[in-house]
């Protein structure tokens, strides 16, 4: 099942069909016993519409945080490595790609997140930008994982790499995570065959494209998870970006008018326009 958070409600899809999840707000959804067997009653109960205006729907998340995991695949290791090396910090993301303690790190509140349709941003004292595909994980106020969504992790690459020190910069500003369509309702693990994919799209023409699949991803959801709980609370869940395994060239940078399109099998697929502010 998947879960849409709309300007009109929330709506459970089954098989195409769409069911209103009545009475009850982003928030207390997340925080539900049984969220899936929840839903399950919805349907059941529930009159179905065929369609939903795409129009409509916002980023799968209300009052809660989102937070990022880094360095969780190799090739992210090895473009962070490339881009810091000059300030001294290159052995910094294999210590931490091989390390016990993965690396979180804060991204975003709600307000900072836009949706499907909405545009990302790119810093106006960027000069090397990128998005970064993510499975991102829905998880309650216990640590629960209970459901997935696309994210898109945008970044300052210039700005990490001048020094790590500065990474907040590079990763926490207005328009800096995108979230959506949905979420797919889940407590399993997805299988590691499991296809993340992203296209930059410039005047109507492929810039970039890239793929790869779960079975890349080093650490378990669980494990991030794990240490993301271990000494915060949250009283509305979290949403858990973990990590990325596309980064375009070195000579990739975004530019306004630029459209991010990222898709997740078995999720769906995340698009945002790109613009810098004046």
């Amino acid at each position: 099942m998947k879960v849409f958070k709309t300007q009109q409600g929330i709506y459970v899809e089954q098989d195409g069909k769409y069911y209103a999840v009545a009475g009850m707000t982003w928030d207390e959804l997340i925080a539900a016993e049984d969220l899936a067997r929840y839903l399950r009653g919805v349907v059941e109960r529930g009159e179905a519409v065929d369609a939903l205006d795409a129009a409509a729907v916002k980023a799968p998340i209300g009052s809660q945080e989102v937070w990022a995991a880094g360095v969780t695949y190799f090739r992210s290791r090895s473009a962070r490595m490339e881009e810091s090396k000059s300030a001294g910090g290159g052995s910094f993301y294999d210590r931490v790609y091989s390390a016990e303690r993965p690396e979180l790190f804060f991204k975003a509140t709600a307000s900072r997140v836009v949706g499907p349709g909405q545009a990302v941003r790119i810093r106006r004292d960027a000069k090397w930008s990128v998005p970064e595909p993510e499975l991102t994980l829905v998880v309650n106020p216990r640590g629960q994982i209970v459901g997935y969504t696309v994210g898109n992790d945008m970044s300052s690459r210039d700005i990490e790499g001048e020094n790590p020190l500065y990474l907040p910069q590079a990763k926490v500003y207005d328009g800096s995570c995108a979230l959506g369509p949905g979420m797919l309702v889940s407590s399993g693990e997805l299988d590691k065959a499991t296809g993340i994919q992203i296209e930059i799209l410039r005047n109507g023409q492929a810039a970039f494209s890239g793929e790869t699949t779960l079975a890349e991803l080093k650490r378990k959801p669980e494990e991030l998870v794990s240490y993301l709980y271990r000494e915060c609370s949250f009283p509305h869940g979290c949403l858990l970006m973990t990590g990325t395994g596309i980064i375009p060239p070195d000579t990739f940078t975004l530019e306004p008018g630029d459209e991010v399109r990222i898709s997740i099998d078995g999720i769906g697929t995340l698009a945002n326009p790109v613009e810098r502010k004046a």
